[in-house]
């Protein structure tokens, strides 16, 4: 009798698999072939494919499989997935990682310190991120939050020139949060 571990029903699915159909796996009766050189050869069998891809000493990989038929070319394996990998970290170093950048501080801040945080702010809202600024209320603080809506703003006033409110102030038990975005 084989013992199942416990929480085994609550992990994770594997990661998917690559889906790419090479050499025999791939199942249809005609292809459009395109040799390494990147140019067309027209449409083939799948085993005269086949063998002008072991004639070269290459595989037959099927690269888009929605068309009719589906398009499949002569390249080493490897060396192609290398490249889709390659593609996927260069598209990734791209993308606009952090939109929402925090700025977090009490209402008994001193005027230096604020002054700092929103420079700090300038800086992020110039970078095209929005930032969201929280004010937290520690014990006696929580009966004065006029004081955070104040401090909020005075912070709108100052950054008028580069950012609109997205979200007014608003307060969840004891914080007070207001997003700000940047100006086009």
């Amino acid at each position: 009798m084989a013992i199942r571990r416990r929480g085994s029903r609550d992990r994770p699915p594997p990661p998917p698999k690559d889906r790419t159909r090479i050499n025999q796996n791939i199942r249809v009766p005609e292809v459009r072939l395109i040799d390494d050189g990147g140019e067309q050869l027209g449409i083939k069998s799948i085993q005269e494919a086949l063998g002008i891809a072991r004639a070269k000493n290459l595989d037959l990989v099927e690269v888009a499989p929605m068309a009719k038929p589906p398009v499949c070319k002569l390249l080493e394996y490897s060396k192609y997935k290398y490249e889709q990998e390659k593609k996927k970290r260069e598209a990734k170093k791209h993308q606009k990682a952090g939109l929402l950048k925090e700025v977090r501080f009490s209402p008994a801040i001193g005027m230096h310190d604020l002054n700092v945080k929103i420079s700090h702010a300038e800086k992020f809202l110039k970078e095209n991120d929005k930032v969201r600024f929280t004010v937290f209320f520690r014990g006696r603080q929580n009966q004065h939050k006029d004081i955070g809506m104040a401090l909020l703003k005075s912070v709108t006033e100052r950054l008028a020139e580069i950012a609109t409110v997205e979200q007014r102030p608003t307060t969840d038990r004891n914080r007070m949060m207001m997003t700000l975005a940047p100006r086009h």
